[in-house]
């Protein structure tokens, strides 16, 4: 059973002998963070909170300001099995931030997405998402360092090449002792990349879990001697590893989901093509959320499946928001393909439900569904057809978001301001660095 009380927790950590409870929260960038708290403190930190230091966490706080506290959110109780034994269990629970005066803490990404979905509730409107997380499976070296030696040669659902199918059952049982509900893991297009896919809920669960789900990979894979990747592209001219978003919006009156009309050729509502229309528009300045790396615009490029253009469609995975079949009209919802794994869930979807409402509220139109393979499209016909492009690099993207209020108000204030400087000083750090490419390419001639 869930808890949903400190109570419960209480009397679960008796009962499951626990001598140590995980305190986590996310910084900026997605990073989990944790403090550890023997069990006689966690009544007082249900009470009173853990209390820290915010200025050492990326994006947080300065020095002037560094005094906060966390509160645990007991719906997120979990014990975890890997650090469990004869000699008592540990456990972990999620936590919102606060400030000394008890305030939500605004850089709280968490507090973020929670803000978001109060305004979607203001308009009696409940935000669902499911992600498909894909990830790398690599070997160590001798010495412990991740390599880039992928841990199989299988494909696309492979069996007879597929070496991690005993690791990948390792990890569901693992998430399912986490409360994710999975429903299917497979191999991935390229060599060691991986899929595992769990329920679709509500946006604040699914991010939690989202969370809950990197931290739980990276451990089971280092427990069979591997590591295992978010980064979206570590290899070129193979896959890289994305992170499609289901989403839908549904009634808070009667649950119905807003995004279904069986009377349309999509099967779409004029909701949900508003919702379309709105995040084409804010596509290009929400990929700085949802491929917020250097590295994600290696993965953004024609020929991988990746999306490049702005544009959604029925069957077409080239399309940047697809339309999926469904068996049942309550079950339509839009998948957007471009964000990838390394992003931070709670922000994404704050941006991506935040661009969606917005076009909702000013009732746009989206353009017409295009079906052909837009990577066959050259220049003159894209342009034909008004067909934008995402940002081919991080400053691109990043220059996008700074002319975009939508999507820095989804954001707040705090955090915009420390990603966006947090991102910045990235891309500068890869703009002066001189890379083996370019040894290779310039120094015989030149």
């Amino acid at each position: 059973m869930v808890p949903t009380s400190a109570e419960d927790v209480l009397r679960t950590a008796r009962e499951k002998d626990v001598r140590f409870v995980h305190i986590q929260f996310t910084d900026v960038v997605g990073i989990v963070k944790g403090i550890t708290i023997p069990i006689g403190q966690l009544e007082t930190a249900f009470e009173r909170g853990v209390w820290f230091d915010g200025s050492s966490i990326q994006g947080f706080a300065r020095i002037a300001e560094s005094d906060m506290y966390l509160m645990p959110d007991p719906t997120t109780f979990r014990i975890i099995p890997w650090e469990s034994d004869g000699n008592g269990a540990t456990a972990r629970m999620i936590c919102d931030v606060y400030t000394p005066s008890g305030d939500p803490f605004p850089g709280d990404p968490r507090g973020v997405l929670k803000q978001a979905i109060k305004d979607a509730a203001s308009k009696g409107l409940a935000y669902n998402t499911g992600p498909e997380l894909e990830f790398f499976l690599f070997q160590y070296d001798d010495e412990g360092r991740p390599t880039l030696i992928p841990h199989d040669r299988g494909g696309y659902f492979d069996y007879s090449t597929d070496l991690a199918i005993s690791i990948r059952k390792e990890m569901v049982a693992a998430l399912q002792t986490f409360g994710i509900v999975v429903e299917a893991g497979h191999h991935e297009v390229a060599m060691g990349q991986h899929e595992i896919d769990f329920q679709y809920a509500d946006a604040l669960t699914t991010a939690d879990n989202a969370i809950t789900f990197k931290y739980v990979l990276k451990a089971v894979a280092h427990q069979n001697g591997l590591y295992a990747t978010w980064m979206p592209k570590p290899i070129a001219q193979i896959s890289g590893s994305g992170m499609h978003v289901h989403q839908s919006l549904v009634s808070l009156d009667d649950g119905r989901n807003l995004f279904a009309d069986p009377d349309d050729a999509f099967g779409l509502s004029e909701t949900a093509r508003q919702f379309i229309a709105g995040q084409l528009y804010h596509a290009r300045s929400m990929c700085a959320i949802i491929a917020p790396l250097v590295n994600s615009y290696k993965r953004l490029v024609p020929g991988y499946e990746a999306p490049v253009y702005i544009s959604w469609a029925r069957v077409n995975r080239s399309a940047l928001i697809r339309v999926p079949k469904v068996s049942q009209i309550e079950a339509t919802r839009l998948e957007l393909r471009c964000p990838d794994p390394s992003c931070n869930p709670y922000l994404a979807f704050a941006a991506m439900l935040k661009a969606g409402l917005d076009g909702i509220e000013k009732g746009m139109t989206p353009p017409d569904a295009l079906e052909e393979n837009l990577y066959d499209l050259d220049d003159a016909r894209r342009q034909a057809r008004h067909v934008e492009m995402l940002p081919g690099s991080l400053k691109e993207a990043l220059d996008c978001l700074a002319e975009d209020k939508v999507i820095q108000d989804a954001l707040g204030a705090h955090v915009y301001e420390r990603f966006l400087t947090a991102k910045a000083q990235e891309w500068n750090e890869y703009r002066l660095q001189v890379t083996p490419w370019e040894v290779e390419r310039y120094l015989s001639i030149y």
